[in-house]
């Protein structure tokens, strides 16, 4: 029997830091992380609605959360905010005060941030978003995840699998397909990897899209 573990959480300590960073006690700790997950589905969602689409883009990367007794720091890292920017200049105050609105921020203060991430297509969840969105398109899934790989090797990786499984292409039978390029060193705890698991609504059903991305060896 397979005994499995999320890559990133496998690597925490190493190569890999938590997104949230906060402390609290045993009886508010589940209310903090259901706080958490609701400011990261808020800004998803805002961020679909309201960022202009580009081809051979992608959007969010993560969300880091950061509080403290009476501050509480949200940075949004992105591979194009100019995109978000061109679609509502003041999208990002208005972002700002939805989220005010919304989570009734009122002792504490609200710190948003807005960070560009230099090498977009090193980022699984952004390469993610570029696949489900040619799948939406109804691109074939074999030249979504080649014209992926492209786009991360021109960010200087070390390799890459991509993998989409469910009812590809409309067939009865759900199925798994797999594309991989380079090392992928997966039990190596100091090898840095990226990973990232994205559902995609289609016509045909949900399908799921897993990536990993072997960025770089911490030298020990």
């Amino acid at each position: 029997m397979g005994q499995k573990i999320n890559p990133l959480g496998f690597r925490l300590g190493t190569t890999q830091s938590h997104h949230s960073l906060w402390f609290a006690k045993p009886k508010n700790y589940s209310k903090g992380i259901q706080e958490d997950q609701k400011i990261r589905d808020f800004i998803k969602n805002y961020v679909q609605k309201n960022m202009k689409i580009v081809e051979n883009t992608g959007g969010l990367a993560h969300i880091e959360i950061k509080k403290k007794f009476d501050v509480i720091q949200v940075i949004i890292f992105m591979g194009f905010p100019t995109l978000l920017i061109e679609s509502n200049p003041e999208g990002i105050g208005e972002l700002y005060m939805n989220l005010q609105k919304e989570f009734d921020f009122v002792s504490r203060k609200l710190n948003l941030t807005l960070t560009r991430i230099t090498k977009p297509y090193r980022n699984p969840t952004i390469l993610a978003e570029f696949i489900a969105e040619q799948l939406k398109n109804r691109v074939s899934f074999r030249k979504a995840m080649k014209k992926a790989i492209e786009l991360a090797n021109q960010a200087d990786i070390k390799g890459i699998q991509i993998q989409i499984s469910g009812r590809i292409g409309g067939n009865e039978i759900a199925r798994v397909e797999r594309i991989k390029e380079g090392r992928l060193p997966r039990q190596t705890i100091q090898a840095k990897i990226d990973y990232c698991s994205y559902p995609i609504q289609t016509i045909n059903g949900i399908l799921g899209i897993k990536i990993w991305i072997f960025i770089d060896k911490k030298e020990e």
